[in-house]
């Protein structure tokens, strides 16, 4: 990955102009001293996206995405922040050192070029072979599963055929060697047969990155033959377990969720269908890697497995790591059909989009599942339902979402509410549930502390907007507030970086995005500089505000820095006897 100094990033950056960026994707109008328009990242009739020429950045006051114009291209073309900047700088004008590699690196490099070669051109053979005479059995079950021509150009569909070193000699032809052959996947090589091809008499799917760069491939048997599918093992360029098929086409798309599949053919139909979101792993079970991946290009994502045994396994198996990567699941039910693929061949889209529509909150399809293990009809076993569930539902740190399932548990299972409640609080007490962090017979304390934490962070943002909205107010602030006086870790960067801008009298907030090259960070430190002010519309409201909001920084940096203070520290000590005699002052300034 290059490494490029900030410099030369604040340099790419504001050598574009954020409005004339943006304008090139979304229709902005100006708005007072904004640009407004309708955001790219989620769908609204009413615009709450907002782009700010003098600050060089945009903020959507619907979604929270937000950021400066590296930022935008990164999560509108969902580019690296290396992808980025290179178009930026292109468009600029401006070029961007190589960096220099080591010889161990340059190799790996160059291998890996060599092997994308490879594949590029194993794609093109066996979308030619598609096309010839050998290849009338593959496109006759194309034909048949209704895919249409441009199918299966957009997805660059082909044939292996039935000579089993095709493949290799053509390879050997075009100058490529054995090692790099071997290495590649798409040849293997031994001593008895000598270089023969992985795929033969099957129809092939290539498999791309999320920059169009075929990585490998997947191959089903034409007829007889085990396995039916095959995948390209793993090289230096493809790993299944962090590889989703379709997602280079499905990154496009303006759906705010995406459709999750578990064969090629389901990808290609629903794709064909005019569902463009939808992806499938590569013939393995879905992991971390795959989640990961996804949360990238979205929050949400319907799981739409095929209905038998193994779709179910699959699905219970894709919802908690789809939900410890902070993305919510849901099931979209294809009963009586197989999978997606059949249902919309048999019945079309709409019916479809109506399955989307009606999609399963994943807990409670979990739940059905589970239902399936007991037998309803025995009171006994009725009962021991119920006790799973509760303990199920334990599992939700935040009481008013257990409140919640409880209550649809509850309407669903034709059960009472309270005697459901009560059950999840006797199961809590039985495994220690309730001398935990998430006590279950009452969340006032726990629900107060939260909302003292989010007013904090909320009051920490507030600050840094002001100070961006109006820096003649950091000369006021400074004798009373510094950075060490947010507590929030990221807020704390945010602010000793700007608090150094304005003491050298260059503000740039949208600079201070460009130091966070993560895009969760940016779109927080985006939103530090965004927070609403629109209830503070009076000189003297804005006095009342800032003076309350300074003390509230400061009472509770004084009480952070009082308990994780070291006894040993009498500097640390002397600063915060110092903050807590200055207190009575705030009272009193006006600022």
């Amino acid at each position: 990955m290059p490494f490029y100094s900030d410099e030369l990033i604040e340099e790419v950056r504001s050598a574009n102009d954020i409005v004339d960026v943006i304008s090139n994707y979304v229709r902005l109008t100006k708005k007072g001293g904004n640009y407004m328009g309708l955001c790219p990242f989620h769908n609204e009739k009413t615009p709450s996206f907002s782009v700010s020429q003098s600050k060089q950045m945009f903020y959507c006051f619907g979604c929270g995405a937000g950021g400066n114009v590296i930022t935008f291209l990164m999560q509108y073309e969902n580019d690296t922040f290396q992808e980025a900047l290179q178009t930026l700088a292109q468009k600029a004008g401006i070029e961007l050192p190589k960096q220099e590699l080591s010889s161990k690196a340059r190799r790996e490099a160059d291998k890996r070029a060599r092997i994308m070669e490879i594949n590029k051109a194993s794609a093109k053979y066996f979308y030619a072979q598609l096309r010839m005479e050998q290849g009338k059995r593959g496109m006759q079950y194309f034909v048949n599963r209704g895919l249409s021509q441009d199918t299966l150009k957009k997805f660059g569909l082909g044939y292996s055929n039935k000579f089993s070193d095709d493949l290799y000699q053509y390879l050997r032809k075009q100058g490529y060697e054995d090692s790099i052959l071997k290495d590649s996947g798409v040849v293997a090589i031994d001593e008895r047969r000598g270089g023969h091809d992985k795929f033969w008499n099957r129809i092939m799917f290539p498999i791309m990155d999320a920059n169009n760069r075929v990585i490998g491939f997947g191959g089903r048997v034409m007829g007889e033959g085990e396995p039916k599918y095959l995948n390209s093992p793993e090289t230096p360029v493809f790993d299944k377990s962090r590889s989703l098929y379709g997602l280079h086409l499905a990154k496009s798309s303006r759906k705010p969720y995406i459709l999750l599949c578990e064969g090629y053919m389901d990808v290609i139909a629903l794709h064909q269908a005019g569902f463009d979101n939808a992806v499938a792993s590569l013939g393995t079970a879905f992991t971390p890697g795959h989640a990961n991946l996804l949360k990238r290009y979205t929050k949400e994502v319907y799981c739409t497995f095929d209905s038998d045994g193994a779709g179910i396994k699959a699905a219970l198996r894709a919802i908690p790591i789809l939900k410890e990567a902070g993305i919510t699941a849901k099931i979209v039910k294809m009963k009586p059909y197989k999978d997606p693929d059949e249902l919309i061949r048999a019945e079309g889209a709409e019916a479809y989009q109506k399955r989307i529509e009606e999609a399963q909150n994943s807990f409670l399809f979990e739940v059905e599942v589970l239902q399936q293990q007991y037998d309803m009809k025995d009171p006994e076993s009725k009962t021991a339902f119920y006790s799973a569930v509760a303990r199920k539902i334990l599992e939700f740190e935040e009481e008013l979402e257990r409140e919640n399932y409880i209550e649809s548990v509850a309407q669903k299972y034709q059960v009472g509410f309270e005697n459901l409640r009560k059950l999840v609080l006797h199961q809590g007490s039985r495994i220690g549930a309730a001398s935990k962090s998430r006590p279950l017979k009452s969340g006032v304390q726990e629900k107060k502390k939260k909302e003292k934490e989010n007013g904090m962070k909320q009051s920490q943002k507030l600050m840094l907007t002001w100070l961006v909205e109006d820096p003649t107010l950091f000369d006021k602030i400074k004798p009373y507030l510094g950075p060490e006086d947010f507590t929030e870790q990221l807020y704390r960067q945010a602010a000793e970086i700007l608090f150094a801008q304005c003491q050298e009298g260059s503000l740039n907030p949208a600079g201070i995005i460009s130091m966070f090259t993560d895009e969760e960070q940016q779109r927080e430190i985006a939103s530090l500089f965004n927070a609403s002010l629109k209830e503070i519309t009076t000189p003297q409201k804005q006095q009342k505000a800032l003076q309350e909001t300074i003390i509230r920084l400061k009472e509770n940096s004084i009480s952070y820095r009082s308990k994780h203070l070291d006894p040993a520290d009498m500097e640390g000590l002397q600063r915060l006897v110092a903050d807590k005699r200055n207190m009575q002052k705030l009272f009193h300034i006006k600022f």
